[in-house]
């Protein structure tokens, strides 16, 4: 009774055809095959991706008052 045998096998895939249905399983697949798909796109865009450059030069802002006190 430790080891699944066939038999328990065939009894899990039947009970999750009868709650997800014939069509909703390969459409599961489907949509999980295209998130690791992004995902995977996703990583290789970081990596080719080169750190922007950095500006050394800064800015002054200046700030008038307002005089009209």
């Amino acid at each position: 009774m430790g080891s699944l045998s066939i038999w328990h096998w065939l009894i899990v895939l039947a009970i999750a055809l009868l709650l997800f249905g014939r069509g909703k399983i390969p459409e599961l697949m489907g949509d999980v095959a295209k998130g690791i798909k992004s995902f995977k796109k996703g990583m290789n865009d970081d990596e080719e991706t080169p750190p922007p450059a950095q500006s050394t030069t800064s800015r002054t802002v200046e700030h008038k008052a307002d005089e009209s006190k």
